[in-house]
């Protein structure tokens, strides 16, 4: 297998889960995850605040990588943390959190999305903002497992779903800053009457347009809608012909568009015309974690990164050789 372990135990519990990378602007590549006990770990007696955001450093393009560090421990469980450079250097990392206390709780006692988080950087990561609670959607039942994107015009948009229990009821959604991130406005919906969507994820091509991939609970298939006026309104949601859970979009140099995913195992699909068609499924990695994310290397490879699931759950990492012709993953000099 032509993989790498980018964390095993960030000291957390041995559990590391949805990674997302990106290049800063001096040059690193750093990886924001989950770190935890468990799928979800509320606080407990051993883990306080329950689970946290934690990221790892490489210096060298991904051929090592430093010690995980904190970057957010708030006293719920902190949880799909993503991440986006700037082009003013600006890190931004989101997540969200599920409630984990007991007056907290759902009435069926499980745990439930509490609120949307941002913490940002201007030193490259070294350092972190205190977490910031997004005012205008806390306490609504909101998560998100998507970068926020930033469009051609400076807007940041971010992919977020709000989601209901029993019956499991899902939509998605994105809200719009155009202060960098200080104020969101409230949600624009992607397909109300599509109540079957979640882990929305972005991608704005040249030509302005913005395309949205969904997963789809039911299984069958991944749901897709694009916004041609820069995100505040979208077309009614298609299948997009197969399966897959928290789908990532990247879009290379060369002008082929990734569309990674879990289900089945780690894999992906490539497209040639941004989204039009695509191809057969490219297998990965027989792990079952996924949650990828995926960045150029400076030999014009891609960095994927994604998760294993399960008890000792790690952060891996493969160098994929990407070309018109297909994808190949090609392991580590």
């Amino acid at each position: 297998m032509n993989h790498q372990v980018l964390c095993e135990d960030a000291g957390a519990g041995g559990y590391e889960a949805f990674p997302d990378v990106c290049r800063c602007a001096n040059g690193d590549l750093l990886c924001v995850f989950y770190a935890g006990y468990d799928h979800i770990a509320l606080p407990s007696a051993t883990l306080p605040n329950g689970a946290r955001i934690c990221a790892v450093r490489s210096g060298n393009d991904g051929k090592s990588w430093q010690p995980a560090e904190i970057i957010a421990d708030t006293p719920w469980d902190d949880r799909d943390p993503s991440i986006l450079c700037q082009r003013d250097g600006t890190l931004l990392c989101n997540w969200f959190t599920y409630y984990g206390n007991p007056q907290d709780a759902r009435p069926d006692g499980g745990a439930r999305y509490k609120e949307l988080w941002l913490s940002g950087s201007r030193d490259h990561g070294q350092t972190w903002s205190e977490p910031y609670r997004i005012p205008n959607l806390a306490n609504a039942c909101y998560g998100c497992s998507s970068p926020i994107i930033e469009l051609q015009d400076g807007t940041l948009l971010w992919p977020i779903y709000r989601e209901y229990q029993n019956p499991l009821r899902c939509w998605s959604a994105v809200i719009r800053s155009t202060d960098g991130g200080m104020t969101w406005t409230d949600p624009a919906w992607i397909d109300e009457a599509n109540d079957d969507n979640d882990e929305p994820a972005l991608i704005e091509f040249p030509d302005g347009r913005i395309l949205c991939v969904m997963r789809n609970n039911a299984g069958d298939s991944m749901w897709w809608s694009e916004s041609t006026d820069g995100g505040l309104t979208w077309a009614p949601s298609q299948k997009i012909g197969f399966s897959g859970h928290a789908p990532y979009l990247y879009r290379t140099a060369e002008g082929v568009l990734l569309l990674g995913h879990r289900e089945p195992n780690t894999s992906l699909h490539y497209s040639l015309d941004d989204g039009r068609t695509w191809s057969e499924n490219v297998p990965l990695d027989d792990c079952l974690g996924a949650y990828p994310s995926m960045t150029a290397l400076h030999d014009g490879t891609v960095l994927c990164v994604y998760y294993e699931e399960g008890p000792g759950s790690s952060i891996r990492a493969q160098r994929l050789r990407v070309t018109r012709d297909g994808v190949q993953s090609i392991g580590w000099d």
